[in-house]
């Protein structure tokens, strides 16, 4: 498509080549080319919609790169990756060697910190604002963090700390969870102009000044007086106090607007953080993002004109499974209670939260209140499972250890994402929960081969009392199955042996059971027949049947979707640290290589790290060569 104004612009230098109107018709350009580009590839939609606006006027009226432009969260940030220099590659995003879904510092020099998770802007560019300083680097910093990520501890770790400065550290609230009226937008328009302007600033140096001449009662009075009346009609009296000069809520999508004010924060001086408070619409001005529920939140490629994904699948995915069998335990125990840390729709917690919504609990990107709460709900008996992606789960990790570990207390971690999650990248992928959960003392730690074994897992940490538990489950879809065995607990630590052969065996924990199948599979057609064994549980493992396999086989390989230090350290700890006989048998260990995995669709990220069945199958192969080498040497052969 050919783009009157958005053809002109390579780089936000190009920006200021047009008026205020025409920039409105930038806008709309600019709207219409991420949905063109999200509907081919997918991606992040609804939040970048809605600071399109947002996106131009700070590029138009700051110096970026010089002046540091942070986005939090970094999905926000597909109309500014369009106008950084990368317009022509945007249909490559989250695409294999393509642009990446969120802000990477080695793809642009416009992307100043790298943001794939949230809340992080405000502490780095606090760091960054400081760096300039010391560095005499006269440099403009601006966060801009949105979308829920406010709710997160760490952002008002970094306020308070700010706001002990005298850094003009400047800090954009992109709030769209808010509607704005047109009498609140045109008063609060006003009054952010105003108190922006240096008259202003000034005005209130001087009643500063002339208020200490006064009694020291009379000076409280007046102070109280003018910030009440500041709070009472900008809404900005927690900010204050925290230190920040409060401007706001101002209509984010009217750019004539945005413009001057920004204008007046770049050529003030007010010796202190800025926080100016924007109201946005998730999904605006494309009507399928703005009537759906999430707003377009996270999408498959897509038909423009109706708004449908184009590849949609009939398939559950386990995030569903999950959340059908916890509503199923649920109906027979009122006991269970779910949690999520702004995961809803994302861990299969939208139906539960219907059906059982004074059960349920959104406690927004708070992953570690998340989990102490969940503590403190074990300690009166209830049945909390915590439902986060791995990756989130590691903000916690302190309140799993002292919280929950050390108190023994029966919290069930739902493990969402785990393994490589694909086009999201290294920066969503669950490569580290068997690692950091299996060396806690007191934890259960399993992980499910499928989707009958997820349905048990569940079940099973139902019957966990007196210890955490945790189950890992992929992203993506299966096949559902209809075996009656899904609807039995499993017993703690007992692994299952899928397929006898002889002289190899494979041990599985996890979701690379399939791949692991069909490698197997395809073995047997060439004679090789493998003994394929589904651990299951890492924590407390199967010793017995590791005993087996080790005095039956020639040959071990454990295969796992995490990183060094995970099962098959477990398994080789167990080997050589506990267990009282030595063994012939020669070990291997597949896990995820020492680097972080690029992004791309989840099948070609398993084949790339070796894991997919074909590799396996080969890594099979070639130990055999070696073995059948090996043999024929010692034996003259």
């Amino acid at each position: 498509m050919k783009y009157s104004y958005l053809d002109k612009i390579n780089f936000p230098s190009d920006l200021k080549k047009f008026n205020l109107l025409e920039l409105d018709q930038v806008a709309s350009e600019l709207r219409k080319k991420t949905i063109e580009a999200v509907s081919k590839t997918g991606g992040h939609l609804g939040a970048g919609l809605g600071v399109v606006e947002l996106t131009i006027a700070l590029h138009y009226v700051f110096d970026t790169p010089k002046d540091k432009l942070i986005w939090d969260v970094g999905h926000q940030s597909y109309p500014h990756k369009i106008i950084t220099g990368r317009k022509n590659k945007i249909e490559t995003i989250r695409q294999a060697g393509g642009l990446y879904g969120f802000v990477k510092r080695s793809e642009s020099e416009y992307d100043t910190f790298g943001t794939a998770h949230s809340s992080t802007s405000i502490s780095a560019g606090l760091g960054i604002k400081i760096a300039k300083d010391l560095k005499k680097e006269k440099s403009n910093v601006i966060c801009v963090i949105g979308d829920g990520a406010l709710s997160a501890g760490m952002a008002y770790e970094a306020m308070n700390n700010a706001g002990s400065t005298n850094k003009q550290l400047i800090v954009i609230l992109n709030d769209n969870e808010m509607s704005i009226d047109k009498p609140v937008g045109a008063m609060s328009l006003y009054l952010s102009k105003l108190l922006s302007s240096n008259s202003y600033s000034s005005i209130r140096s001087i009643v500063k000044k002339v208020s200490e001449k006064f009694p020291k009662q009379f000076s409280k009075v007046l102070y109280r007086a003018e910030e009440f009346s500041k709070g009472l009609i900008s809404g900005g009296t927690l900010f204050e106090e925290m230190g920040f000069y409060y401007l706001g809520p101002l209509d984010g999508h009217k750019i004539k607007n945005l413009i001057p004010l920004l204008q007046n924060i770049k050529s003030s001086n007010f010796n202190k953080p800025i926080f100016l408070h924007v109201i946005t619409k998730k999904g605006k001005g494309y009507p399928p993002a703005e009537n759906a529920n999430d707003k377009f939140h996270g999408v498959n490629k897509f038909d423009i004109i109706s708004g449908q994904p184009t590849n949609k699948s009939n398939l559950k995915t386990y995030s569903k499974i999950f959340g059908e069998t916890l509503i199923e335990e649920a109906e027979k125990d009122d006991k269970i209670v779910a949690v999520t840390a702004a995961m809803t729709s994302g861990t299969g917690l939208s139906a539960f939260s219907k059906k059982f919504a004074s059960r349920f609990f959104d406690v927004g990107i708070a992953e570690q209140h998340a989990v102490t709460m969940c503590a403190g709900m074990a300690t009166e008996g209830l049945k909390p499972f915590a439902a986060i992606y791995s990756t989130f789960l590691q903000r916690a990790y302190d309140q799993i250890v002292h919280d929950v570990a050390i108190q023994k207390l029966p919290v069930r971690f739902a493990i969402d994402r785990a393994g490589q999650v694909g086009a999201d990248g290294a920066t969503h992928a669950g490569s580290f929960d068997i690692v950091y959960l299996s060396c806690l003392p007191n934890f259960i730690v399993m992980a499910a081969g499928d989707e009958g074994e997820l349905k048990r897992m569940i079940r099973t940490s139902l019957l966990i009392d007196d210890a955490p538990s945790s189950f890992r489950f992929p992203r993506g879809s299966c096949i559902e199955s209809n075996s009656t065995e899904d609807l039995l607990p499993l017993e703690i630590g007992k692994g299952r042996i899928i397929q006898n052969g002889n002289k190899i065996a494979l041990i599985n924990f996890g979701a690379r059971l399939q791949a692991c199948k069909d490698a197997t599979s395809n073995l047997l057609k060439q004679g090789i027949k493998i003994t394929l064994v589904d651990s299951r549980f890492a924590k407390p493992l199967d010793t017995n049947l590791i005993d087996e396999i080790l005095n039956n086989h020639e040959t071990v390989i454990t295969i796992e979707e995490g990183s060094l230090g995970g099962f098959g350290s477990i398994v080789l700890n167990y080997i050589h640290n506990v267990r009282k006989q030595n063994t012939n048998s020669k070990i291997y260990n597949i896990f995820f290589p020492d680097k972080f995995v690029d992004h791309d669709n989840s099948e070609a990220q398993y084949k790339s790290i070796g894991m997919d069945s074909i590799s396996i199958e080969n890594k099979i192969l070639s130990i055999l060569n070696v073995n059948e080498t090996n043999f024929k040497k010692i034996n003259n052969l």
